[in-house]
């Protein structure tokens, strides 16, 4: 059964999916990652390491397709945040037809509604080009404080411009669903800025998605 918690929420400065995007971006993920949904989030609990028993929090979670996997993988708690309340919507009606206990929160990932080392492994998946420069480094510093000592944060995003930006009912989907980019040496740097130590980086497997795997 999936809870929704809806807290005050801090302003927004970064691009928020409403309503149209949101019921459009489970389809457009499919297409973006060639049918290989399942595949890319097996892949991300992988490289983030995510073990029975660890508390999982997903910034920026849209539709929760990744809370639910983490959740049916075996973590013992698992959130998701976003800014979208349209996306949240889907995500807790998407979790309670899969029967898995999460948690969704309406907030800012520049001001996460969870106390300090609270969590294993945090995500932030192809949501921070969203976000201007200082809020990116403002996201991560609130990714670190609710990071356990011990934590591990798996930030994935698009490495440069693709062919999908192009014409085409592909890079339709990709435009209208707010994906940018945000080089892979930019990711460490916002990560370092905020008082990360990066551990690894390399490509994800898919498109041209990289990843980057940080610690408090």
């Amino acid at each position: 059964m999936a809870f929704m918690n809806v807290p005050a929420t801090a302003p927004v400065r970064g691009l928020v999916l409403r309503s149209t995007h949101a019921r459009l971006y489970d389809i457009g993920s499919w297409l973006l990652l060639r049918g290989r949904s399942k595949w890319y989030r097996r892949r991300l609990l992988e490289l983030a390491g995510v073990q029975p028993g660890s508390r999982v929090l997903d910034v920026g979670c849209g539709t929760g397709s990744l809370v639910i996997a983490a959740s049916r993988g075996g973590a013992a708690a698992v959130s998701g945040v976003d800014a979208s309340p349209e996306m949240l919507d889907i995500a807790g009606r998407k979790a309670k037809r899969a029967g898995v206990e999460t948690t969704f929160r309406l907030a800012s990932a520049e001001a996460l509604p969870s106390a300090d080392t609270s969590f294993d492994v945090v995500f932030n998946t192809i949501m921070l080009h969203h976000l201007p420069r200082p809020a990116r480094v403002q996201c991560a510093r609130e990714m670190r404080r609710v990071l356990k000592a011990d934590g591990r944060l798996l930030v994935v995003e698009f490495d440069a411009p693709s062919s999908l930006e192009g014409h085409g009912s592909l890079g339709r989907v990709r435009r209208h669903g707010g994906h940018g980019h945000v080089p892979a040496d930019e990711v460490a740097r916002v990560l370092r800025e905020a008082g990360l130590t990066v551990l690894q980086s390399g490509l994800v497997g898919v498109r041209d998605l990289h990843y980057t795997l940080a610690r408090p």
